[in-house]
C-alpha cells in the first residue's frame, strides 16, 4: 500500500471520528470503562500473584529424622531426598536449632522450654523444598515412607487449600478480564456496524466507481485503531495516579511482613503499555468484525 493512500485512510478515519460525535464518545466511553476495569483487576491479580508466589515459595517440607538415626543414616537420607527429581533443595537443622527455634517463636513464653536445653527432646529436621511449590504434598508422601523418618509436616490440610484458593483466583481474573474485552470488543462493533449504515450511500458510490473492499475497509480499522487509543489514555493515567498513591501508602506499611506489592516502577509502566496494547486490539478488532459482516469480505 503506498504512503499516500495509507495518508488518505488516516485522513478518512479521523474525519468520521469528528463527524460522528455522539457515537465516538460511546466508543471512547465503552473502552475507557471497560480498561479501567480491566486495568483495576490486572493490578489485584498481579498483586494477588505476587503475594501467593511468595508464601507458594515459604512453603517447605519438614522431614524430622528419628532420634536412633546415626550420622551414616541421616546422610543415607539426605542424599535419598536430594535424588527426589521434583526436590530443590534440602538442608539440615540440628535439634539446637529447632529448640531455638521455638523458644523464639514463642516470645515470652517460649523461656520456659529453655528448660530443655540440656536434655533436648526435639529431632534433628531436614527442611525440604521442591522445585515446585505443588508438588510438596507429593514429595511429602514419599519422604514419609524414607527409613529413619519419624514424621514429616508441611501444613497438611492448609497447603492443599492455599493452592487450590490461589488456582481459582487466577482462574476467575482470567474469566473476568476476557469478558470485559469481549464486552468492549461488541460494543465498539456495534459503534461501527451504525457508523457503516449511516454510510452504506457513500460505499455503494465508492464499489461503483471501483473502490475494492480492502479500501473501503481501512478507514474504518483505523478508526477503530484510534477509538481504542484514546479510550486507553484515561485508564491509564487515573490508574497510574492510583497505583503510585497506593504504593506510597501501602508499601511502608508493609516493611518487615512476608508480604510485598509490585514496585510502581517498572509495573505501572508495563501496565500502560498492555493497555494501550489492549485498547488498539479491542478497537480494530472491533471494526474487523463490523466491516466483515457488511460489507461481505
Amino acid at each position: 500500500m503506498k504512503i499516500r493512500t495509507i495518508g488518505r485512510h488516516a485522513r478518512e478515519s479521523l474525519k468520521s471520528i469528528g463527524r460522528n460525535g455522539w457515537m465516538t464518545f460511546a466508543s471512547v466511553s465503552a473502552v475507557t470503562v471497560t480498561l479501567i476495569l480491566v486495568g483495576v483487576f490486572f493490578v489485584i491479580m498481579m498483586n494477588l500473584n505476587r503475594v501467593a508466589e511468595t508464601i507458594e515459595q515459604d512453603v517447605q517440607i519438614r522431614v524430622h529424622i528419628d532420634v536412633a538415626a546415626t550420622k551414616d543414616d541421616q546422610g543415607s537420607l539426605k542424599s535419598r531426598l536430594e535424588a527426589m527429581p521434583e526436590v530443590k533443595t534440602v538442608k539440615f537443622s540440628p535439634k539446637e536449632k529447632e529448640l531455638q527455634d521455638l523458644v523464639k517463636s514463642m516470645g515470652e513464653e517460649g523461656k520456659a522450654f529453655k528448660l530443655f536445653e540440656q536434655d533436648n527432646p526435639l529431632n534433628d529436621v531436614f527442611i525440604v523444598k521442591t522445585e515446585k511449590p505443588q508438588d510438596t504434598m507429593k514429595v511429602a508422601k514419599k519422604a514419609e515412607k524414607l527409613d529413619y523418618v519419624a514424621k514429616v509436616k508441611y501444613g497438611q490440610g492448609k497447603v492443599e487449600k492455599l493452592f487450590s484458593f490461589i488456582k481459582a483466583s487466577r482462574n476467575v481474573g482470567v474469566v473476568l478480564i476476557f469478558g470485559l474485552l469481549f464486552t468492549a470488543i461488541f460494543l465498539i462493533s456495534n459503534t461501527i456496524k451504525i457508523t457503516i449504515i449511516a454510510r452504506r450511500r457513500e460505499i455503494k458510490i465508492m464499489r461503483l466507481v471501483g473502490a475494492t473492499n480492502g479500501f473501503i475497509r481501512w478507514p474504518f480499522v483505523l478508526e477503530g485503531l484510534w477509538l481504542g487509543i484514546i479510550g486507553s489514555i484515561l485508564p491509564i493515567v487515573l490508574i497510574g495516579i492510583a497505583y503510585y498513591r497506593a504504593y506510597d501508602y501501602i508499601g511502608p506499611r508493609l516493611t518487615g511482613t512476608f508480604i510485598r506489592i509490585l514496585p510502581f516502577d517498572p509495573f505501572v509502566f508495563q501496565l500502560s503499555g498492555i493497555l494501550l496494547l489492549m485498547g488498539a486490539v479491542i478497537g480494530v478488532w472491533g471494526s474487523l468484525m463490523s466491516v466483515r459482516k457488511f460489507l461481505k469480505v
